[in-house]
């Protein structure tokens, strides 16, 4: 597998998106995957806010209103929001201070539509059949320190490499084992890309083993197939104990 970030200018409030990335990359090939951080595509849209003091309340309440569901800042030692936000767990809803310049940086709006509109500019402006998008951020995880890069949304390709039903090199049925291609990929990328002065928002990932392309975007069962109820999960026993609280983002319920 070949992970190549590329370098692009400062993007700035109202850049185009599609515009930026068919500067920076000339050529797309047949079964690629583009990676774009949330991040360029927050200020294309302008999805950021200034920072009027330097106290944490201003952002843990911008938090709440991003937030399906947060708990109080004041349980965590660090001041910081442990958040679900369109079915995914992170820290203060995505919202991002680091290469704002002054200035907190949300997700963007409807981003599995976004990923979906990316996908379908890059089938048309480059020619290509198979081709794949993936939407990143960074994430932190329970009981190591570091950050590695996670998928928010993705299209162009099957979400889950399923194993199950195969054996295992001692014969032994597999019941559970699926991996998620968008995730593992992002780790990648994200690992490339950076997260300081790098300048390098997009990344290109060619030679992937175990990637099934599609020729449409992801169908609403596909998407709902990849998450998981709170009441399913391994982690069930922490996160149904913890003290969750609705924010004002509308609550995205998948059964």
């Amino acid at each position: 597998m070949i992970v190549k970030p590329i370098i692009t200018n400062l993007i700035k409030v109202g850049d185009d998106l599609f515009e930026t990335i068919s500067r920076n990359i000339k050529e797309l090939p047949e079964r690629s995957v583009l990676v774009v951080t949330s991040k360029i595509i927050s200020v294309c849209e302008g999805r950021i806010i200034e920072k009027k003091t330097e106290e944490r309340s201003e952002k843990h309440k911008i938090v709440k209103k991003e937030a399906d569901l947060y708990i109080n800042p004041t349980e965590s030692k660090y001041d910081i929001m442990l958040t679900i936000k369109n079915n995914i767990l992170a820290v203060n809803a995505g919202i991002d201070e680091s290469n704002a310049n002054e200035h907190f940086i949300l997700w963007p709006k409807d981003i599995q539509k976004k990923a979906n509109s990316i996908w379908k500019f890059l089938r048309l402006h480059y020619k290509v059949n198979k081709v794949g998008v993936i939407i990143t951020d960074s994430k932190t995880f329970p009981l190591k320190w570091g950050i590695v890069g996670t998928s928010i949304a993705s299209c162009g390709f099957k979400g889950l490499f399923d194993y199950r039903g195969k054996k295992d090199i001692f014969g032994r049925i597999l019941k559970m084992s699926q991996i998620n291609v968008a995730e593992a990929l992002a780790v990648s990328a994200v690992f490339e890309m950076g997260e300081a002065d790098e300048k390098m928002p997009l990344c290109l990932i060619t030679d992937i083993p175990k990637i099934e392309f599609q020729s449409r975007i992801p169908s609403k069962k596909e998407l709902n197939e990849l998450l998981i109820n709170i009441k399913d999960d391994v982690y069930a026993p922490v996160l149904t104990k913890a003290k969750w609280r609705k924010g004002n983002s509308i609550m995205v319920v998948r059964n």
